[in-house]
């Protein structure tokens, strides 16, 4: 089972192709959606999670294999991604568990809640885009030889503790800029799916910077 966590605010083509190449190229059965609720190192999302939940929901729609789990935004209080892993391990004992993130999360994973904890519950799967280096020297470095594999058959051999870093398709698209286009006036157009474009174009949700909370 693939996890991909964000806030989605908004979800646009660059998520959706993410997902698509790694469910296929690591032979996933599933790939398992879950915006973030109230995620503790970032600033608070502009629409409401209930939005960006129905956003999500209309983007996989009729995607093979592509599932929501909308566990962290009815969650109270802070959001971590090992204590979500956790609940997921718990209900999947037996299944392996494929948590993705892009490179400059796990740049970055040091300073996440009991990151150490991650690699009991879980393979740690990076997404990059080509050109990106993943690091050979310090606590990641150190990591990698421990834990880094280049064998898909590794991630289904056990349950957790992998690293495996694979470049991806990145298309030029942000949230953040999705955001400011939409704020400017502009229509989102073919930066995702109908049906997310709609729900956005409905509620104003990114209407006017700084103004309208969706």
């Amino acid at each position: 089972m693939g996890i991909f966590g964000g806030t989605f605010d908004p979800i646009h083509y660059g998520h959706l192709r993410t997902a698509f190449e790694l469910i296929e190229l690591l032979r996933l059965p599933e790939m398992r959606f879950m915006p973030a609720g109230n995620p503790p190192h970032r600033e608070r999302t502009v629409a409401s999670n209930e939005r960006r939940l129905a956003m999500v929901e209309a983007a996989v729609a009729g995607q093979p294999g592509f599932v929501v789990d909308g566990r962290e935004i009815r969650k109270a209080g802070p959001s971590y991604t090992v204590e979500t892993l956790g609940d997921l391990r718990t209900e999947h004992p037996g299944r392996p568990l494929c948590l993705v993130i892009g490179m400059d999360a796990f740049l970055g994973l040091p300073n996440w809640h009991r990151w150490r904890d991650l690699f009991g519950l879980a393979h740690l799967v990076v997404a990059h885009r080509p050109g990106w280096r993943a690091p050979t020297t310090g606590t990641l470095g150190e990591l990698l030889v421990e834990r880094g594999t280049a064998r898909v058959s590794d991630l289904h051999e056990s349950l957790a503790g992998r690293i495996y870093i694979h470049a991806v398709t990145q298309l030029e698209i942000s949230s953040t800029e999705v955001r400011s286009l939409i704020a400017a006036g502009r229509d989102p157009r073919f930066l995702m799916p109908d049906g997310v474009r709609r729900i956005i174009l409905e509620t104003g949700c990114y209407a006017r910077k700084d103004e309208t909370r969706g």
